[in-house]
């Protein structure tokens, strides 16, 4: 049967969505059959001044466009970093200690650093390009400019009183993260570039960059540079007089197996600190403790269960100049198989790469060995024949390697029982993130500056961009979007968001799909 619907006048009118408004045009008809007047909607437009404007972006595909955009500006990809300076109080620390021009100019150097770092006589094109040049304050990014604010920050005691603040403000008093990385360059204008250990391999001249996290933060609150050839017990002498003097008492340092010795033990038991630390097989005294251990490890009395896992934990003492530390030795059977797997065919193709390695007249045989074995070399007994390696595998020191498999010792000065121990000491594993974060994501390798008091600067911007990162990726962590996205992964999606300024002058926010609608809703922001 066939129906006649009878068209009547329409009418406009306005919806509010999520805070916004938007124009709907309503046309009625009636419907015979059921004897009802109905409706047929159509979207005009976002509310602009009175008058529906439809833009066309990437996910909201339209017909026509009612005004004509002029210029576009990068926005959503600010809407979380935004946020984190508001909820951390960065905005506000640093207005106490800057001008209004030199807080903004820091605010968009950190969040270039997340967003898509770039060299300094590129940022400008950068910061027009997003919806912060849009701000009434406009910003002179030119190198110069930039290269004098990071000067003079680096000469200036902003860094350390800023720190003061965050500290303060957060109530630091949880567990402390400490650790430490060397951070290259080729310049050779700063006094605090010097060859020393360099954690990357990288044969350059090196400062040492350390960084203390707040785990219930989980992020960091503090950072210290140190020259290149200064050793770890020095810069962890010097962090804790700094811990001290920013009001930090209630502590506990979690730190690494490089820091381990008996000097730094002497240090941290008379500044009265808690902390957790995994022991070296240097020492004698920790070698006597593992092999006394071992002897009744596996006994059922110690045998305890982690993370669903079976574990073997015994405790033990170690003593500093009398004063006794306890801590526990922990064997762990998976972790043991999955080391002597790794370790196995880590063997296995070295031995092979050497055999088959052929060995250039013009080099030094052991140079050539060296080089390709690294800290495997003690492993191998090698000969040249010919041009090649003849190599054979040390039994007795890799039955020393095995026999440690699945085993460690941690001390722990306070009041952790052995599963608080070990948990606390695995976690420092999100510091190694953070490095990585910082050279890889941040961009901060190789240092590319001339002079030291620029160096100081640039790295506190990019400590407070390594804030900001760490933040938003807890977030993401706590609202489920780590699942569906990497850090970079969402602010890509984010960056769709785009603010509009039309030919009249006017600016808009492009439409918003349902997938940013959902990150938005979950990080709680709003376009």
């Amino acid at each position: 049967m066939c129906l006649y619907y009878k068209q009547m006048t329409p009418r406009r009118r306005i919806k509010k969505i999520n805070g916004l408004e938007y124009w709907y045009e309503d046309t009625p008809y009636y419907n015979p059959e059921k004897k009802q007047t109905r409706y047929h909607s159509k979207y005009l437009g976002k509310n602009v001044n009175g008058v529906p404007v439809k833009v066309r972006t990437e996910d909201t595909p339209g017909p026509s466009i009612s005004a004509v955009p002029k210029e576009a500006f990068t926005h959503g990809n600010l809407l979380p970093l935004k946020k984190i300076i508001q909820e951390l109080h960065i905005d506000n620390h640093l207005s106490k200690l800057a001008s209004e021009n030199e807080k903004e100019t820091i605010l968009a150097l950190a969040i270039n650093r997340i967003l898509h770092p770039v060299a300094m006589h590129l940022i400008s094109t950068w910061y027009e390009e997003s919806s912060l040049s849009l701000s009434d304050h406009k910003l002179r990014l030119t190198s110069q400019a930039i290269s004098t604010l990071l000067s003079d920050l680096g000469n200036s005691g902003v860094p350390e009183k800023f720190m003061q603040f965050l500290i303060q403000d957060l109530g630091t008093n949880a567990t402390l993260i400490y650790d430490i990385t060397s951070l290259s360059s080729n310049s050779e204008l700063i006094s605090l570039l010097e060859y020393g250990y360099n954690r990357d391999d990288l044969d350059l001249p090196q400062i040492n960059f350390s960084l203390i996290v707040d785990t219930n933060q989980a992020i960091p609150v503090m950072y210290d540079i140190y020259q290149g050839s200064i050793v770890d017990v020095v810069t962890l002498k010097h962090t804790i007089i700094k811990v001290r003097s920013l009001g930090v008492r209630n502590s506990m340092l979690v730190l690494d197996r490089g820091l381990f010795s008996q000097g730094n033990l002497e240090e941290l038991v008379r500044e009265d600190l808690n902390f957790v630390i995994p022991a070296s097989m240097t020492l004698k005294q920790v070698r006597e403790i593992l092999t006394e251990s071992q002897r009744d490890l596996e006994s059922p009395q110690y045998l305890k269960k982690y993370q669903d896992d079976p574990i073997f934990v015994k405790p033990i003492l170690f003593s500093v100049h009398g004063i006794d530390i306890a801590g526990f030795c922990y064997y762990d059977p998976k972790r043991e198989q999955d080391e002597r797997n790794l370790f196995y065919i880590r063997l296995h193709d070295l031995k092979q790469k050497l055999e088959s390695l052929k060995v250039p007249r013009w080099r030094k045989p052991e140079d050539v060995f060296r080089e390709c074995t690294g800290n495997f070399s003690n492993y191998f007994s090698w000969q040249v024949q010919g041009d090649h390696f003849a190599v054979e595998i040390r039994n007795n020191a890799v039955a020393q390697k095995v026999n440690r498999m699945g085993k460690q010792i941690i001390l722990c000065r306070g009041s952790l029982d052995w599963e608080e121990c070990l948990t606390v000491y695995r976690e420092r594993d999100y510091i190694e993130k953070i490095f990585r974060s910082l050279k890889q994501d941040l961009k901060v390798m190789p240092l590319n500056v001339k002079k030291e008091s620029t160096l100081r600067g640039f790295l506190f911007v990019t400590f407070l961009s390594l804030m900001m990162r760490m933040r938003l990726l807890k977030q993401m962590k706590d609202t489920g979007l780590l699942e569906k996205y990497t850090l970079d992964g969402l602010l890509m999606e984010l960056s769709k968001i785009k603010k509009i300024r039309l030919v009249n002058g006017n600016i808009i926010t492009t439409e918003i799909s349902k997938k940013q609608r959902t990150v938005l809703d979950a990080l709680g922001l709003c376009a």
